[in-house]
């Protein structure tokens, strides 16, 4: 394991929260917790194998939040002395006596057990901010020269963010945690330009962002040397691909596009907080409601899906929440029925008779020391049949579908249960075998209908973990990292549209 970055060890974060948590107990606060971070992120862009820009930001700072007399209160800066510190929780202590108007019932958290000074560290073997800067923009110029070289390819376009991520977290009741982690996301994207029809298509590398380090960019974890030399040939025959003709359409989902709607359909669905009508003012709400629980036919028997904040290398996966809660995977979706919900400690407590317990399942995050935690989105993840199918057994099950692979567009209304989602690349099944790729696919459903198609799961050996660096929650908004798993798997009659049609061309 690597260890604690020794620049974030230097910071006087015990002497500040010292101070912060003893003012906010001196001021008559029941609960007062500290956050002490520094998050470093970096992006390099490379244009047609010439470097185009090179961005590397740090933002340290610290975060008081105190529950006083049932409201919360919450300050944040980033003056880094004890007096600071103090005038912090004073600060949140005056804010919550505001907020004590503004609230319904007097905030209450769930018991969590005292975890005192323990460190985590993801797992990674490079950290990328160790690699000269020469080296990592080299390898994107590496890979996308060999991009560039390949007939019909007229354009490259390459990507890479990374980030080390630090966290120094106390509380009142005796808490300390300790933490760091790195994730990465590389993405190249091939341009092909038909100048005389006035029209470009482009396809890009489907690895998934991952919590791991530089290595993951030289073949640990995804062979992107073997993508990159697969890539122009998959755009290639794009560029030559049929339209599609509008109907209903067995559909094999490949996970690096079914993580999406995973996280669309399943993962903002489930976030209780929204499910309680929390979000609805700036994200909506859902239709998967509290009192459903237990009883919601989310989708068919073989659905069962878990979240989760412990799976190694996935982008939300942490060893203690912001709230200092030890992080679990637990059940959301058990054999198709809707079973449990992402939940903090407050909602926890408030609805401990209906889950039968008052446990939270460590879902609460701030993406900044400037943010207050929000009950965020764990690894949702759906689970593979143990003997299951592989991908291409379950492409011999279809006599007439289509093969999807990739994400690109989505759209999904506000109660997260009619949608609609495009692709990277489709394939026409016939008679159980790929037969060429199509163009203009976009699969719709509502939820429900959708995963209720699901007739089969893969196997182990084709679960993916995919997601997403960018996942927009609250007011102010805030962005935070999340990975989905899953396996391949066979839909039965889904409808597929047109995109060209439905967008009147």
């Amino acid at each position: 394991m690597p260890d604690i970055d020794a620049a974030f060890l230097a910071l006087p974060a015990r002497e500040l929260a010292g101070a912060a948590l003893s003012r906010a107990t001196e001021l008559g606060a029941s609960h007062a917790d500290f956050r002490l971070e520094r998050i470093r992120t970096a992006n390099l862009s490379v244009r047609d194998g010439h470097l185009e820009s090179s961005t590397d930001s740090e933002d340290v700072g610290l975060a008081v939040r105190v529950v006083h007399d049932g409201a919360w209160g919450f300050a944040s800066g980033i003056v880094r002395t004890a007096s600071a510190a103090a005038e912090l929780a004073e600060r949140a202590v005056e804010i919550a006596k505001v907020s004590r108007g503004l609230s319904a019932r007097p905030v209450e958290l769930a018991p969590e057990p005292v975890y005192s000074d323990v460190t985590w560290v993801s797992s990674y073997e490079i950290d990328p901010f160790t690699v000269p800067i020469a080296d990592r923009v080299g390898r994107l110029v590496e890979l996308s020269e060999r991009l560039m070289s390949a007939d019909g390819v007229d354009h490259v376009d390459a990507q890479l963010t990374h980030v080390l991520e630090n966290k120094f977290y106390a509380d009142t009741a005796g808490t300390m945690t300790t933490q760091q982690r790195v994730r990465l996301e590389p993405v190249f994207t091939a341009v092909n330009v038909d100048r005389a029809a006035n029209q470009f298509s482009s396809m890009r590398t489907i690895a998934p962002p991952v919590g791991r380090g530089w290595e993951y960019l030289t073949g640990t974890g995804w062979d992107f040397d073997a993508e990159i030399a697969e890539l122009p040939e998959l755009l290639r025959e794009h560029v030559k691909a049929p339209s599609v003709e509008a109907g209903h359409y067995d559909l094999v989902i490949h996970p690096s596009n079914l993580w999406l709607t995973i996280h669309e359909s399943i993962g903002h669905a489930t976030e209780l907080d929204r499910a309680l009508g929390y979000e609805a003012a700036y994200a909506g709400t859902s239709f998967a409601t509290l009192d459903r629980l237990n009883d919601l036919r989310y989708g068919s028997p073989v659905m069962n899906v878990v979240g989760d904040r412990t799976v190694e290398h996935g982008l939300a996966t942490i060893g203690w929440d912001d709230e200092g809660v030890a992080t679990r995977q637990f059940d959301i979706v058990r054999d198709g029925t809707l079973v449990g919900y992402q939940l903090n400690r407050q909602m926890a407590h408030d609805n401990a008779g209906t889950f039968g317990g008052d446990r939270s399942n460590g879902c609460a995050f701030a993406d900044s020391p400037g943010h207050i935690p929000l009950q965020r989105m764990a690894n949702v993840s759906l689970q593979p049949a143990e003997d299951g199918p592989s991908t291409e057994e379950l492409i011999a099950r279809v006599e007439r579908g289509i093969y999807v692979v990739g994400d690109r567009s989505w759209s999904i209304d506000m109660q997260r249960f009619n949608f609609q989602f495009t692709g990277q690349q489709f394939w026409r099944i016939e008679d159980g075998k790929l037969a060429g790729q199509l163009r203009d696919v976009a699969y719709q459903a509502t939820t429900t209908d959708f995963w209720g198609s699901m007739e089969a799961v893969g196997g182990p050996e084709t679960y993916v973990l995919g997601g997403a660096f960018n996942c927009g929650k609250g007011q102010p908004g805030q962005v935070a990292p999340v990975s989905h798993g899953c396996p391949s798997a066979l839909f039965r009659n889904v409808n597929v549209l047109n995109t060209v049609a439905e967008g009147g061309r």
